[in-house]
């Protein structure tokens, strides 16, 4: 993408940034792996694993099923290179009213149109009671 001005460029990592968070939002699962690239690396802090396309999409249609209202608060985007950087309270409602509020980070590395490579971190202490029920 050399042929970009810087301008360009920030606008379409923020464009992938803005409908990769969009999908989620939605629950739209094939928007979401639209935004991946097909070999993109998800990583976690808690368990420290590589993760491929295929399982974190089976992951987020779990939490989709779970949590039938899903929201990215407080969202704080910056643009780094190659990337972004987004901190952000998600905040999710299981069908059974019990609401999780959780502080995260996701560091994105974006090439064309799609993430290649996504970190997120976050405390696991604010799951405490999520997987109980729902």
């Amino acid at each position: 993408m050399s042929s970009e001005t810087p301008d360009q460029t920030a606008a379409r990592i923020r464009a992938v940034a803005d409908r990769f968070f969009a999908a989620v939002e939605a629950g739209d699962i094939e928007g979401v792996k639209q935004c991946y690239h097909p070999d993109v690396v998800i990583w976690h802090n808690i368990d420290g694993l590589e993760k491929s396309r295929e399982t974190n999409l089976q992951t987020l249609a779990g939490f989709v099923k779970r949590a039938p209202e899903r929201r990215y608060l407080e969202r704080r985007v910056d643009l780094v290179a190659g990337g972004f950087v987004q901190q952000h309270v998600v905040r999710a409602v299981r069908h059974d009213g019990f609401v999780l509020t959780m502080p995260a980070c996701v560091i994105c590395k974006v090439e064309g149109e799609q993430i290649t490579r996504l970190d997120e971190y976050f405390d696991t202490a604010a799951l405490t009671g999520w997987f109980d029920v729902g």
